[in-house]
């Protein structure tokens, strides 16, 4: 069970400042979004266009337009998030409690029914209304906010519930990831989706057979691989899940 402990501790501890940030930048943005004249600012301030120029060629662009703020949170910082839950998926698979079905499947159990729960809950109440398309909003359990909290209870939360918790997320994780690349994929450009397959196995070549260790490979190739998702039409939150599963790694036992 050693290895188990040590994949919580690395988790909390990997989130706990992260999860202060968050909490924080939450509150602030409630009061200013609530504050007249400031809230105009906040509103105006996420459609600002957004550009990393090489040459003529806009790095941070979409369908030939530049992103707004919003869409570089929502498509690009929310890929380099996602990377990161990629990383502790396979960490979990690897050695966490994923690695052995019978500890994960509470969690696992716990984890579906929090999700299906909720969304036949909102389908229930917003069938036949616009606003039925938000069915996914309620099913994620967020791994920062949850994570986070817990950690800033340091040491009155059982270890237990530490992996509980940790595993929980991490396969609600898995269930989000599913939905946004069956759900919020918008139309399919397949020359793309063919290329970004080609650096996916780049990735696999150069971290399986040629054991490549240099990060700068692993960023190159996986902000490639990033762009091609972004214009291929499928949400490139996914690209960051699959590069992370395309990085090496070697479990470690505390």
């Amino acid at each position: 069970m050693s290895h188990v402990f040590y994949a919580a501790r690395q988790a909390l501890r990997h989130h706990a400042s992260g999860g202060n940030v968050l909490i924080f930048a939450t509150v602030l943005a409630l009061v200013v979004a609530n504050i007249p004249g400031l809230n105009t600012l906040y509103n105006d301030f996420w459609n600002q266009p957004m550009r990393l120029q090489i040459g003529d060629f806009n790095v941070l662009s979409h369908a030939g337009h530049p992103m707004t703020v919003l869409q570089f949170i929502n498509d690009a910082l929310m890929a380099v998030f996602f990377f990161s839950i990629g990383l502790e998926i396979k960490r979990e698979v690897l050695v966490g409690e994923l690695s052995s079905f019978r500890q994960a499947l509470l969690p696992i159990m716990g984890a579906i029914g929090g999700m299906i729960v909720p969304v036949g809950l909102y389908l229930a109440l917003a069938a036949g209304s616009d606003y039925a398309d938000g069915a996914a909003i309620p099913m994620a359990t967020d791994i920062a906010f949850s994570l986070g909290v817990l950690a800033l209870l340091g040491s009155r939360v059982p270890v237990s519930l530490k992996i509980f918790l940790t595993t929980l997320a991490v396969v609600d994780d898995i269930g989000g990831i599913i939905v946004i690349a069956a759900f919020y994929s918008s139309h399919i450009d397949m020359a793309f989706i063919g290329y970004a397959a080609v650096g996916l196995a780049v990735l696999l070549v150069g971290g399986g057979f040629l054991k490549i260790q240099s990060k700068f490979f692993y960023v190159l190739i996986g902000g490639i691989v990033w762009f091609l998702f972004l214009n291929s039409g499928i949400h490139p939150t996914i690209a960051g899940v699959l590069v992370a599963f395309c990085v090496p790694s070697v479990p470690i036992y505390a």
